[in-house]
């Protein structure tokens, strides 16, 4: 497998290219669950593997629940502000961090009990239902992203890149 990294020029500075970046992030790992039951089935348990599914708990343990806070506290109640048409959008897209929560859970359960060798494969459509989940959600959420920079002030943006800095204790 390949650990990919993270888009390391995006800044708090640029709230919404943190959130870009962030999406970036899912996709990447979610690019390495897609090949992971292929190459657990011709190479087995590694080091290697083990590093990288510990690389993906960690990130949709920790981050990605952040990145719904950044979205769900910060940006989308400041855009619907300044773009109500955006509101039938956003309780969809809350409705769906709801079920990428559940799906992350289930999918989380096997891969903990893969880097714990209690098993030697995960579910394909687990990782499958996982990966269809978040595609849905980040073709709503991006135009949302698009409607932010250009209907949100840089003041508004200022404050919300402070926020979602602070959230993750960051100066």
């Amino acid at each position: 497998m390949i650990t990919i990294q993270p888009d390391a020029s995006a800044t708090w500075a640029e709230p919404i290219d943190m959130l870009y970046a962030c999406h970036g992030r899912v996709k990447n790992f979610c690019r390495q669950l897609r090949i992971l039951p292929d190459y657990l089935a011709q190479n087995g348990i590694n080091q290697a593997v083990k590093n990288d599914v510990q690389q993906i708990l960690n990130y949709f343990n920790l981050a990605a629940p952040l990145h719904h806070d950044d979205e769900e506290k910060d940006f989308f109640p400041a855009l619907v502000q300044v773009a109500p048409q955006a509101q039938a959008n956003i309780n969809e897209l809350e409705r769906q961090h709801i079920k990428l929560h559940e799906n992350w859970t289930a999918l989380a359960k096997q891969l903990n009990a893969l880097i714990q060798n209690e098993c030697d494969e995960v579910d394909v459509q687990l990782i499958e239902q996982f990966i269809a989940g978040y595609d849905v959600h980040i073709a709503l959420e991006e135009p949302l992203f698009e409607m932010g920079k250009q209907y949100l002030s840089a003041e508004q943006l200022h404050a919300i890149g402070k926020i979602m800095a602070a959230r993750r204790k960051i100066s």
